[in-house]
């Protein structure tokens, strides 16, 4: 055998291996670990620090239009300060939905 298709053989088997021993993942709803982490995050999203973020965004997009003749920059702009704004609560609806 050649040392390639050795190592691959080799790789192949180290890998089944580890499926093997590998326990089971199972993911919980009740853990709070990183609760304070998405209040904070989520308060500067929402709050004046994300407001000011969207205003800069929308500037930036402003600018960069200008800059190239168009207005996809402002757009742009636009839609990132939205998205940054609305992000928390879309992100809270699709991990809190149910079917």
């Amino acid at each position: 055998m050649k040392s390639s298709t050795r190592s691959q053989v080799f790789v192949a088997l180290a890998s089944l291996f580890f499926l093997l021993m590998a326990s089971d993942a199972m993911a919980g709803t009740g853990g709070t670990e990183f609760n304070n982490v998405w209040t904070l995050l989520t308060g500067w999203v929402e709050g004046l620090l994300g407001r000011i973020i969207a205003i800069v965004f929308v500037i930036v997009g402003l600018v960069a239009g200008v800059v190239r003749g168009s207005i996809m920059g402002f757009v742009l702009g636009v839609a990132s300060g939205v998205g940054l704004f609305a992000a928390p609560t879309i992100i809270t609806n699709i991990v809190t939905a149910t079917l």
